[in-house]
């Protein structure tokens, strides 16, 4: 999505959970945009919900939009590629974008098997990685 000979392109991360009854886990979702943020330098990132909570994906899409995006980049905030992260998301997303016919999106993979993951579950448990791995 990111071409170097564009200068005009300004990008957005909309981050797309399941969306929580519980505020708590939704709250969570706007703890990781932070850290994107903060980490990333990106001005634009946003998050979603894509149903029980809001702001829903076509609300934070036009808001990516209403703040100066021309290209969305849309994370499924999953761990494992299923029926959300592979069909229903991509058409909500499909389906948002069809009211800014001049942006760009794409939809990336979960968060998916990565040595990272494993990093993490690692420290989460308590285990820590030979040193050899952690260079």
């Amino acid at each position: 999505m990111e071409d170097p000979g564009r200068t005009d392109r300004k990008i957005a991360i909309l981050l797309v959970d399941h969306g929580s009854r519980y505020q708590a886990a939704n709250d969570m979702l706007v703890d990781v945009a932070g850290l994107v943020k903060r980490i990333s330098g990106l001005d634009r990132v946003y998050v979603s919900h894509m149903e029980l909570a809001e702001p829903s994906i076509a609300e934070g899409f036009a808001q990516a939009v209403r703040d100066g995006a021309t290209a969305v980049v849309v994370h499924p905030y999953f761990l494992s590629p299923g029926r959300h992260s592979q069909s229903d998301i991509p058409r909500m997303v499909a389906d948002a974008a069809q009211a800014f016919p001049g942006v760009e999106f794409c939809v990336t993979q979960p968060l998916g098997l990565h040595p990272k993951i494993v990093e993490v579950v690692l420290e989460r448990a308590g285990v820590s990685l030979p040193a050899a791995t952690q260079a």
